[in-house]
């Protein structure tokens, strides 16, 4: 594949960015920095002439393995200030690796645009949803256990793997109407994070491993190259987004969220017109 020098410089001072970028909101809202490299992955390999049947793909394996270490830093920093319910991590960690394990076997055999717009339209739907929401918004008192916690566990993990995100943009607002403080809600997102990763690249590695027109660097879909450029600058920023994340307020927390996610949302959407 031929690659102009320009888009290339391009490609790595984007990746760059992008990842101190993701670093920081992985640390301050617990999204595992994917909603965040995933897009601009995506806009980087469509530079790069990457094959449109592919490249969606490839952003989300490789958004994936990024939130392994991204999840491990995340959640120590969170759990250092008291943030990480480990409860809530039993409970839900059981069923979201299984819906890890349903989404990493079936999103090889979905289109590169059914992904984006997996992607573009829940993050639309959750911007929505943290911007607007209020307190008195609740659909119980405790977070659920049995069928009803294992169900939003397999469905976060399910979705999330689809779209090479972390735990937090589906898990801090399930969490949250449940009654879970945001703080609490974020720190443990963070680490459900870690849940998704490992086994979602892995499943993508094994899906892609034989397919064809993939970008150099590749392992299966996860492009090793990417996440070389992207994880030194997010780990460098997590702890700084877990530091700023408990010393704002909640409202404003869950509005930089909402207001995030729709404008990624915008982009990710336009993109299939």
């Amino acid at each position: 594949m031929h690659v102009d020098t320009t888009y290339l410089i391009t490609a790595v001072i984007a990746l760059v960015i992008a990842g101190a970028f993701a670093g920081f909101l992985s640390g301050l809202l617990g999204v595992g920095g994917g909603i965040v490299t995933v897009p601009v992955m995506f806009e980087i390999f469509r530079l790069l002439e990457v094959d449109s049947e592919v490249r969606m793909h490839v952003a989300v394996a490789t958004s994936l393995a990024t939130i392994i270490p991204t999840s491990l830093m995340s959640g120590r920093s969170h759990h250092k200030r008291g943030a990480l319910d480990f409860s809530l991590i039993k409970l839900i960690g059981p069923s979201a690796l299984v819906g890890v394990v349903i989404g990493a076997a079936i999103a090889d055999h979905l289109k590169g645009e059914v992904l984006t717009a997996v992607f573009g339209g829940v993050a639309l739907i959750v911007s929505l949803y943290m911007f607007f929401r209020r307190d008195s918004w609740r659909l119980g008192q405790e977070f659920p256990r049995g069928v009803g916690g294992a169900a939003i566990g397999s469905v976060t993990g399910f979705i999330s793997t689809l779209m090479g995100i972390g735990g937090g943009t589906l898990g801090v607002p399930a969490m949250s109407l449940f009654n879970v403080p945001v703080h609490r809600a974020v720190g443990t997102a963070s680490a459900l994070g870690l849940i998704i990763g490992v086994p979602g690249a892995i499943g993508y590695i094994i899906a892609g491993w034989n397919t064809p027109n993939l970008p150099p660097f590749s392992i299966g879909y996860v492009n090793v190259l990417a996440a070389v450029l992207l994880l030194p600058t997010i780990l460098a920023v997590v702890p700084y987004g877990a530091k700023v994340a408990h010393s704002i307020s909640k409202t404003a927390l869950q509005r930089a969220f909402g207001v995030f996610l729709l404008l990624t949302a915008a982009r990710m959407l336009s993109s299939l017109l």
